[in-house]
């Protein structure tokens, strides 16, 4: 079995592949179990191999139909679909937005239909694609309207994965995903960015300014719980799905300020401290049309599960990241 990974370098890319590495095992679109012979990595850097034969590095640009050729084969029974350019930055180049997250993703799933081999598709898609005048808890029935590019980038990218799906051309799954919260790293450009930030800064001994009120709320979802749904969700079989393969993944629900709170009873009032607020309008824009909850009734009996409150997650990532050095130092 082959498996394809795009946004392999990025964070959730390489948990995902580490995960699968351990696992060892997949289910293809025929529900028959397979050994993971490949793991192919594609980003427009390099991502790392983990020192794993089964991993394979390409580095370059997912929307260069010669580079999905070479990735993309009879052979590759999955695919991960997880590059994109993240909120802020497709709001801000339009084009570039376009290119990867609507173009790229048609090409790839192009391919596969001229392929002809059915593959599992994975693709995630995000809270952005809902938006305006919203519900406490939206609903599945509640209609998309996306208040930015990048999430009506996502909103087309789900129906173009639902209707590949009907004709039999790919086994698709499309995951909405909560925002990530702790993502580790820098800060990227994601308008969601600070959800992380104003925790893994802290945490790391330095200031945090959020660029949104406290009243805001969020809906979350933490870096280990969303690789868990990403492989129990290629896992389903397609009948479990219906006529949608769209899930609203769960998430908690929680305001900026609980988030702030919850940091000072798990590392202290003085790591709290470090957090400081000034309203950046553009963000807040975007993010105040984002849902702050959704309803899961289904995702939870497709098994799928979030984290227990936002403490859960922020222990989560101190553990995560003691040990990713454990792991760095033995490399």
């Amino acid at each position: 079995m082959k498996v394809l990974v795009t946004g392999g370098a990025g964070f959730l890319g390489q948990r995902l592949a580490r995960q699968l590495l351990t696992r060892g095992q997949l289910s293809d679109s025929r529900g028959r179990t397979h050994s993971i012979d490949q793991i192919v990595l594609v980003d427009v850097v390099p991502a790392h191999d983990f020192g794993d034969a089964r991993v394979r590095v390409v580095t370059g640009d997912i929307a260069d139909r010669a580079l999905l050729r070479q990735t993309i084969d009879t052979d590759t029974t999955s695919i991960f679909h997880l590059a994109a350019i993240v909120s802020g930055q497709a709001e801000a180049d339009f084009d570039l937005g376009m290119r990867i997250n609507l173009d790229a993703s048609r090409l790839l799933l192009d391919i596969c239909r001229e392929l002809g081999h059915r593959p599992k598709v994975v693709f995630t898609s995000s809270v952005a694609v809902y938006g305006g005048t919203l519900p406490d808890v939206v609903q599945d029935s509640t209609a998309l309207n996306p208040q930015s590019s990048y999430g009506t980038q996502k909103a087309i990218g789900e129906l173009l994965l639902n209707d590949y799906s009907r004709r039999g051309f790919v086994d698709g799954r499309v995951l909405r995903l909560p925002t990530i919260s702790v993502r580790p790293g820098k800060p990227n450009k994601a308008a969601s960015s600070f959800a992380s930030g104003i925790i893994r800064e802290p945490l790391h001994g330095e200031s945090s300014v959020c660029p949104v009120a406290p009243e805001l709320r969020l809906w979350l979802l933490s870096p280990r719980r969303a690789i868990e749904s990403l492989i129990a969700a290629h896992e389903l079989p397609a009948q479990s799905l219906g006529d949608s393969r769209t899930v609203n993944l769960p998430g908690v629900s929680v305001s900026v300020g609980q988030m702030v709170a919850a940091l000072e009873k798990v590392a202290g009032p003085e790591v709290a401290s470090r957090i400081s607020f000034a309203p950046d309008a553009a963000v807040e824009r975007i993010v105040k049309s984002w849902p702050g909850a959704w309803d899961v009734t289904r995702a939870r009996a497709l098994g799928l599960a979030a984290d227990a409150d936002f403490e859960t997650i922020i222990r989560a990532f101190i553990e995560d990241e003691s040990e990713d050095a454990l792991t760095a130092g033995k490399a």
